[in-house]
């Protein structure tokens, strides 16, 4: 013991600091010190209480804002989003094509997944169309079809090739 004595007299070291490198602090110590620097910087628990009860209110005021103003933008997003949905109307008897929605993986990338045409056996209010095919009539989503545009006849057009100043 008198060899500890000396040596934290001499070295200023701790047992404790020679073994584990850091000094000890004893719970007495940390609460004279929490004291301590309650005295010094004169606080008022009381002052200091309501101060965080108020921190504590503004953060659930912005909270709330932040809340708000999410949800304000969510409903901008979705009004832009609605408005770039394409509105399909469809009748029966109509031509379409259908989309292809299958996985094919590198199975003809460049061709196209449209599929068809199909002609429309009926339309329902919520959006599915029934279509008919050689094998038979099916239902899809009305978002996956796209009206199928008759290609160009030559017979039906006539195009009369004058020189520009006769025209």
């Amino acid at each position: 013991m008198g060899l500890q004595n000396s040596l934290q007299d001499h070295l200023g070291m701790s047992p404790y600091r020679l073994v584990y490198g850091k000094a000890c602090h004893l719970p007495v110590e940390v609460q004279y010190k929490a004291w301590w620097a309650i005295k010094m910087l004169n606080m008022d628990l009381n002052k200091a209480g309501m101060k965080r009860f108020l921190d504590l209110n503004e953060m659930e005021e912005l909270r709330n804002d932040t809340y708000i103003n999410s949800n304000i933008a969510k409903q901008i997003l979705k009004m832009w989003h609605d408005q770039l949905v394409s509105r399909k109307q469809f009748q029966k008897g109509q031509r379409v094509l259908l989309y292809d929605s299958k996985l094919h993986i590198f199975l003809g990338k460049l061709k196209s997944r449209w599929i068809g045409p199909f002609t429309i056996h009926e339309v329902y209010s919520n959006g599915v169309v029934e279509l008919l095919s050689s094998i038979g009539t099916f239902k899809v989503n009305g978002q996956r079809l796209k009206p199928f545009l008759e290609p160009f006849s030559i017979d039906k057009e006539e195009i009369n090739l004058f020189e520009p100043h006769q025209a």
